[in-house]
């Protein structure tokens, strides 16, 4: 009888249990996956024969089959270093999750012809499959590719060569969106114009590779073209010294008006990759509208450097610098990733073979704005660049038969890729502008240099 009472409480119990309400357990929704934008450069790793291997790079192990990491005078290449193929290619030896969009740099390679690769996918790695159609590479200027990826499993990516002569392949960029999308070595930010939330604002930091602030390799040494100043009456002719560059910013344009900068083979040694870290300057003041990183996104314009990323590559620091937001301007992608970037690899190619260039961009016109009225997009943007023997002493050195290269480009979604149908003169752009450009100089060589239209050799 006592087991019996005991069964009929245990039952009781467990019924009473059962029949309790058990609070709900709140489970946290999935997090979102983070967007990501990744460049692999190619400068960090080694590979000096075209024999298979396997090469740890920035972004992972890859495969080089017929292929190497070439420095010559005869590689195409954006910073230091790129792809030299021959009649293999170069894959990915780990999957990417979440992959969206690849944008891949090719160039020919010294005096070979043209030549044609194929962009590929693999969910297995074993099986891979073309990704848009095959892409012919003739000149030795970058040109940018784009592949979109359809698939939303894992993959891993190849560039095979299809033609018979040597491509160079450089700065091969992953957008998508994962919180793990599979690089070993890095976390890049996010993709142009993609996030809604901003990056938090910086400053620049200098060290010992920032210019100097006076003499030789100075970034103003050929003067301030408009006369800026750093007080806040001059708020559209606001001076800024970003140490690497100095620049005007016009406070009503949301934009720099000119930037200008020295370079020569220290700035570009390749020790830094490309940082992509994109955010508001700290240092702009309170009162005036602060573009943050997310500023551009759906305008269907790029955020396009003035002082270029690969132009700062000499540290972290110098890189990161060239990544405000004081920095950009809306550009065309076609103006941005073709023409504009075609002249800029001109200049450092010009650099790595013996030349220092002072360096002064700009831009003007109203083609309307973004981010709700309060960023101005320019019509015209344009460069001035003086070429000089790397040497000391370098104002005295300019003479009337020093080369200076004056380029005036369109910011249309129609301009050529080729820089050199806009070359034109430095008095040209005085016009247009309003500003005293290389004012250091004497009025007899400015008036000889900027009056003359530079060959584009």
């Amino acid at each position: 009888m006592k087991h019996i009472n005991y069964f009929l409480t245990l039952l009781v119990l467990v019924g009473a249990y059962s029949c309790a309400k058990i609070p709900p357990i709140d489970v946290p929704p999935p997090a979102k996956d983070s967007s990501y934008s990744v460049t692999e450069s190619f400068e960090s790793g080694r590979k000096a024969a075209y024999a298979l291997a396997d090469v740890d790079l920035r972004t992972g192990s890859w495969s080089f089959n017929d292929a190497l990491i070439g420095n010559t005078a005869a590689d195409t290449k954006d910073s230091s270093w790129s792809v030299r193929l021959r009649n293999g290619s170069i894959t990915t030896n780990f999957k990417i999750t979440g992959l969206k969009k690849v944008y891949v740099s090719s160039a020919t390679y010294g005096t070979d012809g043209p030549s044609t690769w194929n962009f590929q996918t693999s969910t297995d790695g074993q099986t891979f499959t073309n990704v848009g159609s095959p892409v012919t590479v003739s000149s030795k200027t970058f040109q940018l590719d784009s592949f979109l990826i359809t698939s939303t499993d894992p993959v891993q990516v190849r560039i095979i060569k299809t033609g018979t002569t040597r491509i160079n392949i450089d700065n091969i960029i992953f957008t998508g969106a994962s919180n793990n999308p599979g690089f070993k070595n890095v976390t890049d930010t996010l993709p142009t114009g993609d996030s809604t939330v901003p990056a938090a604002g910086r400053y620049v930091v200098p060290g010992s590779d920032a210019p100097p602030a006076l003499g030789d390799n100075s970034n103003l040494l050929f003067g301030n073209p408009s006369g800026a100043d750093s007080v806040l009456s001059m708020a559209n002719n606001y001076l800024i010294n970003q140490f690497y560059y100095i620049e005007s910013y016009s406070s009503s344009r949301a934009t720099p008006n000119w930037v200008s900068w020295h370079l020569d083979a220290t700035n570009i040694t390749g020790v830094a990759d490309r940082q992509n870290d994109f955010a508001a300057w700290a240092g702009l003041y309170s009162g005036w509208y602060k573009v943050q990183s997310s500023s551009y996104m759906g305008s269907g314009y790029d955020r396009g450097h003035n002082c270029p990323s690969a132009d700062r590559t000499s540290s972290v620091a110098a890189n990161s610098s060239t990544f405000l937001m004081t920095n950009m301007i809306p550009q065309t992608p076609q103006n941005n990733q073709q023409t504009w970037n075609n002249l800029e690899q001109y200049i450092r190619t010009q650099v790595t073979a013996g030349k220092e260039a002072y360096v002064i961009m700009g831009s003007y016109g109203n083609a309307g704005t973004i981010d709700n009225g309060r960023i101005t997009v320019p019509t015209n943007v344009w460069k001035v660049i003086v070429f000089l023997d790397n040497g000391n002493s370098d104002l005295s050195r300019v003479s009337a038969t020093t080369r200076v290269l004056a380029v005036n480009t369109p910011n249309t979604s129609t301009v050529s890729a080729d820089w050199k149908q806009y070359i034109t003169t430095v008095r040209d752009i005085e016009t247009a502008t309003g500003y005293n450009l290389l004012s250091s100089l004497s009025t007899d060589v400015q008036n000889a240099v900027e009056t003359q239209k530079d060959p584009g050799q």
